[in-house]
């Protein structure tokens, strides 16, 4: 048995989990700082790292005390150490790094990307990860920091096929909030709101997907594009008399409708299209975005029966410290231990591998 003490502060939510054996988890705290950055309408780098710095003790100790376990029961300590916003991020790593010298224990980074596509599955059991049929493994890992694709295949070899060449998804949908005056973050009040209203009353652009007979370039058959979609949102108010002057209620939610229906459509399209050519066995959706019912509904009901859907608990779709922890056993468990001059890193660098099917 090997019990992990996961740590995660890539971006505004400051969590410390314990998670035996990569898949049952003990516990699993989170600070949230969406009071602290809505004022500002997305997240402020220094600030959230003052909030981490205030809220890391206190976690930690939470998450040993839910987990019933003292720190002499851990086994090792894991940190996220990228990608995701330096200042953040380094007050994880190092408040980590200062646990494990102190209590004389493994050290492990853990790469948050990788580890949104293994949160899918810590509650449905990791051995299935190892099913051959499964691969390869079409992950689609959508939040407000990234939107790719990764094919992943039985051996444990990983290619990044596919990503966004500007914003986000997540970060579209917070930057439309903000323009709306609807508040943050952005991804949940665009759902609500957007039942409202009709999805198909306004046509916005779908980036990268084809149309007007133009051809996708081939180099970004797999990539991702919102910035248009965010453009088209201003000049489409601007046209209706908004943002500053108030829309009329309906025409407001069918805007609001229609701009989230864009980014859904976008983002399936996307993902069937590329697991349709590449053949993939399974597809699996992940980050926060994930929690987003109609994008859930949406790949439900597209996915040929043939291609299993994994479809991230929500619970464990936003950032959290459990997806850590459980990544971290197999990195422990192949004897991938860090030293304690691992620094942070910023943006997603090329994936070639993951641990958990190995």
């Amino acid at each position: 048995m090997a019990l992990i003490l996961g740590i995660e502060t890539s971006c505004d939510e400051t969590s410390a989990a314990v998670v035996e054996d990569g898949s049952r988890v003990l516990s699993n705290a989170v600070a949230s700082q969406i009071r602290q950055h809505a004022p500002y309408g997305g997240v402020v780098p220094e600030l959230a790292a003052r909030e981490h710095l205030k809220a890391m003790h206190p976690i930690v100790s939470q998450a040993l005390k839910d987990a019933g376990k003292t720190i002499g029961d851990i086994d090792a300590i894991a940190a996220t150490n990228g990608p995701g916003l330096m200042p953040a991020l380094l007050v994880g790593v190092n408040f980590a790094k200062g646990l494990a010298a102190a209590n004389n224990l493994p050290f492990i980074g853990i790469n948050h990307f990788i580890a949104h596509i293994y949160a899918t599955f810590l509650d449905t059991g990791i051995e299935q990860l190892k099913d051959p049929q499964l691969y390869p493994m079409l992950a689609l890992v959508v939040s407000g920091g990234h939107t790719a694709l990764v094919m992943i295949t039985i051996d444990g070899k990983a290619e990044l096929i596919g990503t966004t060449i500007d914003d986000a998804a997540g970060e579209a949908l917070d930057k439309a909030s903000k323009l709306l005056g609807l508040g943050y973050p952005g991804g949940p009040i665009i759902e609500k709101t957007g039942v409202k209203g009709n999805p198909k009353a306004y046509d916005f652009p779908r980036p990268l997907c084809g149309g007007a007979g133009k051809p996708v370039p081939e180099e970004h058959k797999y990539n991702f594009s919102f910035s248009g979609i965010k453009t088209s949102l201003l000049y489409h108010c601007q046209k209706l008399g908004g943002p500053e002057i108030k829309l009329p209620e309906q025409e407001f939610y069918d805007t609001v409708a229609s701009f989230q229906e864009a980014v859904i459509d976008v983002l399936a399209k996307k993902t069937l299209k590329a697991a349709k050519e590449l053949k993939a066995s399974s597809i699996v959706l992940a980050g926060g975005v994930a929690c987003n019912g109609v994008l859930r509904q949406r790949l439900e009901d597209l996915t040929p029966k043939k291609i299993k859907l994994f479809l991230s608990p929500r619970k464990f779709c936003t950032d959290n410290a459990a997806m850590v922890a459980g990544l971290a056993y197999h990195h422990l468990r192949l004897g991938m231990i860090d030293n304690l001059a691992l620094d942070a890193f910023a943006r997603l660098p090329q994936i070639t591998t993951v641990p958990f099917n190995r």
